[in-house]
């Protein structure tokens, strides 16, 4: 009887140590498993951030490129533009100001433009339309960058629906292949190509609609308050 219950504990043990085994098994799989997933996720993860990278390089290669082609007037501009805008030229104004009115306001015998500061006024003057003339320089040049980046957007975008519409035609042809019917108005009008003078010519329409809207509503509340 000894015997018999020792032999079916040593069975017993025998079978949790297997079931035991099994489970490290299984788990140093499933680590493996996820070490394997996490190190795909990590190498694609680095491959977009490479590929990211590159074309945020492209860009300001691009635009280096067509900052270097500035001339000697631009660039200046540009200087002058962001000197102006920042609290130093305002600190320069206020100090200059103070003591322009303190020397001749102070000491009126020695006063070289006594009140109401008509050379001030003068001086002031000239430094405004120079001033503005080299803003609006500067602001002409971001605004051909900033046109040649919509051109660039528009056109990316142009192609990124070209290649959609050549995708759907892919799916449809894949579809019509393996018997799948996916004959519907909305497939029929994304399969259709995107025509840029369309589109425009709609965009004006409906700007011109919500102008002839926004006015008769306006002369129908004048009519009403008459």
């Amino acid at each position: 009887m000894r015997m018999v219950v020792s032999h079916l504990d040593l069975r017993s043990y025998a079978q949790r140590m297997a079931k035991i085994k099994e489970r490290k098994t299984s788990n140093k799989k499933g680590d493996s498993t996820r070490a394997k997933t996490s190190t795909k996720a990590k190498s694609a993860n680095r491959a977009l951030d490479r590929e990211i990278e590159s074309n945020i390089m492209d860009i300001v290669r691009l635009e280096e490129e067509q900052r270097s082609h500035r001339t000697f007037g631009e660039r200046l501009s540009e200087v002058i533009a962001a000197f102006c805008g920042s609290m130093t030229f305002v600190y320069v104004h206020v100090v200059w100001f103070g003591l322009w009115i303190t020397a001749n306001v102070a000491t009126e015998r020695f006063a070289f433009d006594p009140f109401p500061f008509t050379f001030l006024t003068l001086v002031v003057s000239l430094e405004a339309i120079f001033l503005s003339t080299f803003i609006l320089i500067s602001q002409n040049h971001d605004t051909q960058l900033s046109e040649r980046r919509n051109h660039l957007d528009l056109q990316i975008n142009m192609l990124s629906e070209q290649e959609n519409t050549k995708t759907l035609e892919l799916l449809q042809a894949i579809a019509e292949k393996v018997g799948v019917s996916c004959t519907d108005e909305s497939m029929t009008a994304l399969l259709e190509k995107a025509d840029p003078k369309t589109m425009v010519e709609q965009i004006l329409e409906a700007s011109n609609e919500n102008t002839e809207d926004v006015g008769s509503n306006d002369s129908n509340e004048k009519t009403a308050h008459k």
